[in-house]
């Protein structure tokens, strides 16, 4: 099975496919440097795969990429990044504490 990520930006979201099928996605909002992360979901015909998390380090990737801020808002990347501490600096130092990390 093949996954990629995409941003679709007309969307507010990042898409993951599964052999070419959309499988989830990552939706979120942009203002100026930021991007708040607001939900995240994976249909439940693609449970079990890892593709939640295979799409918030492509979406954090991009970010990183992008030299934007992460609000994590969604609690699932907000628990990707409790678990991969060395993303953590995508979110502000003066914003961590409100997010738990």
């Amino acid at each position: 099975m093949t996954s990629s990520v995409v941003d679709n930006p007309d969307r507010s979201r990042f898409e993951i496919t599964d052999d070419g099928e959309l499988a989830g996605f990552a939706e979120y909002f942009r203002h100026e440097n930021e991007i708040a992360f607001i939900h995240t979901e994976i249909d439940p015909a693609f449970a079990g795969r890892g593709l939640a998390g295979t799409l918030a380090r492509a979406a954090l990737d991009a970010a990183r990429a992008q030299g934007a801020d992460v609000l994590p808002y969604c609690p699932f990347i907000r628990g990707w990044l409790g678990k991969h501490p060395d993303y953590v600096d995508l979110v502000p130092q003066a914003q961590r504490t409100r997010f738990g990390l």
